[in-house]
């Protein structure tokens, strides 16, 4: 069978399918080993995570069972389902890619002021205080903030460095990872439109 026809189309759809099943682990593992070691408190990031992890693992599993089983229905859901990430993913990728550094302030302040146990992880893990400005009587989780000439930056002198870099590579993953969704829409289709070679000839497939 030459590369194009049935077995390889198959083939190449399990291997996309098993690819992201990996990925879904990967990040539900991530998810669990920060928050088991206290490096994430913020219950609404882990949940987020791991419910993105777990959404990408069932279309993926709904994918291997179509490919596997030649399944009409399940590769028609599939196809509709990555296509419609595939959208999504890549408008959000589109806009990280474009966000110039006022955009990028806002949109991290905004972040910022949505949760406490959020700002905790950042200071913490960046040895600083507060976003925009910075009082030394305040709570704060930073180390900074226990030595007594109080020598802490702002959260945001810090992170505007890097914001750039992070969006930029956050997008370019988004965006490598939304063609190969619709490659993966591309092949369920392909596939969907093979006869197996297996099966009756007169069989509707």
């Amino acid at each position: 069978m030459v590369c194009g026809g049935f077995v390889c189309t198959k083939n190449a759809l399990c291997a996309l399918n098993i690819l992201y099943i990996m990925v879904s682990l990967l990040l539900i593992g991530v998810a669990a080993w920060g928050k088991w070691f206290d490096l994430v408190s913020s219950i609404r990031v882990v949940a987020g995570v791991i419910g993105v992890g777990i959404f990408l693992f069932l279309v993926a599993l709904v994918g291997l069972c179509g490919a596997v089983k030649h399944h009409q229905v399940l590769l028609f859901f599939y196809m509709m389902i990555l296509f419609l990430v595939f959208v999504v993913q890549f408008s959000v990728s589109c806009a990280c890619l474009s966000l110039n550094k006022d955009q990028q302030n806002n949109l991290l302040e905004i972040g910022w002021n949505k949760s406490e146990n959020t700002q905790k992880d950042v200071e913490k893990t960046l040895n600083c205080c507060g976003y925009s400005s910075y009082n030394p009587n305040s709570t704060c989780a930073a180390r900074c903030h226990d030595i007594p000439a109080h020598s802490c930056q702002t959260c945001s002198s810090i992170i505007t460095q890097y914001a750039g870099e992070v969006l930029r590579f956050v997008g370019g993953i988004g965006l490598f990872f939304s063609f190969t969704e619709i490659l993966g829409v591309w092949l369920g289709h392909r596939y969907r439109n093979i006869k197996d070679p297996r099966s009756n000839p007169g069989a509707f497939l």
